[in-house]
């Protein structure tokens, strides 16, 4: 069949759209819609959707126009990339099929960020990803932890989405606006080049994803024996690791006197020198506008990182770094407590190139490192005092 004999006629695109054919007629006589001489492509179709979305919305013929003309509506057409296939079944039906409880549905659906708090329908699509969750439940694979597997997934996933389309749209939609690009041909160029990227990113996923479970199984294998030596129990889901914060001191100030775009460059190079420096046991857990938030196993090999990171690191304004050592609360690939928030409040207390620690990381320490007493104080939230430290190459 040819590509014209395949495309659809104007009553499948009305019903399509949920409009009458006499609306798609009149949309297209006043160019809201731009039809080719071949018939109603994909794009076009799309279009028309958009079209009655912002209708439903309120907007006016007139506001639409403007948009359409500008080539701004032109980033949705790409929705026909990811049509899925329609059809829905009710949750219990969903349950049925996957031996899953109904209530048992809705939590994980709502984890990965999926529908509402409590979907009474499930995509028939997302049948299979359920049947997938019910092998692995079935396999043994403990609740407690696919749960919280379940809730990384789906915020880092949602990041990774939101960054391929926001990027996107920064670096491909907006140039060939302000390009003046017809917006038919705005669309046409954004799904022929979706289509050759959308299937490369996941290959790229799997490959990342691979590399660092062969990564992590590693280091999870010695420190679990290293833990078994020391002799310490914890308490399930509890973790005893080494956590540092480093931010960047005076990024406020620097923000006010460069501006935001100046100061957002000087994070940028700032995380990912930390990111490229970092010991093969140590990982950024999160970053909070220019703050870095870094946990390994190893607190003497943390320490001499940082001691290092900030002989090397002569951009301004200056990294300052906080680092404690002790148990924590592992949930949903984050760590929390009582040591985490000590190890932050150390941090605050740094100035640009300096590393102050406490005193488990001292005795914890190689002895290619010196520690200079500093003070002891009552840091913010705690009642207790806390002995803080200027870690500094050993000298000769």
């Amino acid at each position: 069949m040819s590509p014209e004999a395949a495309l659809p006629t104007l009553a499948e695109v009305a019903r399509r759209v949920g409009v009458p054919p006499a609306t798609l007629r009149r949309w297209v006589n006043a160019e809201l819609v731009e039809l080719p001489h071949e018939g109603w492509s994909p794009p076009a179709v799309a279009q028309a959707r958009i079209v009655a979305r912002l209708r439903s919305r309120g907007r006016t013929l007139a506001e639409i126009r403007r948009a359409s003309e500008a080539g701004q509506l032109a980033f949705g057409y790409l929705e026909d990339l990811f049509a899925h296939a329609g059809g829905e079944v009710s949750l219990e039906d969903a349950a049925a099929a996957t031996r899953l409880e109904p209530a048992l549905i809705q939590r994980i659906l709502g984890l990965l960020g999926f529908g509402g708090l409590e979907p009474e329908t499930v995509r028939a699509e997302d049948l299979r990803l359920l049947d997938y969750i019910a092998s692995v439940l079935r396999s043994g694979y403990p609740l407690v932890a696919f749960l919280q597997l379940a809730r990384v997934y789906g915020q880092a996933l949602a990041q990774i989405a939101d960054a391929e389309v926001r990027l996107f749209h920064i670096y491909v939609h907006e140039p060939l606006i302000r390009d003046g690009v017809p917006a038919l041909e705005i669309a046409e160029e954004m799904e022929s080049l979706a289509r050759d990227l959308l299937p490369l990113a996941s290959p790229m996923m799997e490959h990342v994803h691979f590399r660092f479970l062969q990564h992590f199984v590693e280091q999870d294998v010695v420190g679990h024996m290293e833990t078994d030596l020391d002799g310490a129990e914890l308490e399930l889901g509890r973790l005893r690791v080494a956590i540092a914060f480093a931010d960047l001191a005076g990024y406020t100030r620097l923000t006010e006197e460069a501006g935001e775009a100046e100061a957002h460059g000087a994070v940028e190079r700032f995380v990912e020198a930390v990111s490229s420096s970092l010991p093969d046991e140590a990982r950024i857990i999160k970053t909070i506008g220019d703050e870095v938030m870094i946990v390994g196993p190893d607190a003497s090999a943390l320490t001499d990182w940082a001691v290092a990171f900030q002989e090397f690191y002569d951009e301004r304004p200056l990294p300052r770094i906080g680092i404690h050592v002790g148990e924590t609360l592992y949930r949903d690939g984050d760590y929390y407590g009582r040591e985490v928030n000590l190890a932050a409040r150390v941090a605050a207390r740094a100035a640009g190139g300096e590393v102050l620690v406490t005193r488990p990381v001292v005795r914890a320490a190689a002895a290619q490192l010196e520690f200079d007493q500093v003070a002891e104080v009552k840091l913010k939230g705690f009642t207790s005092p806390t002995e803080l430290f200027l870690a500094r190459p050993a000298e000769d």
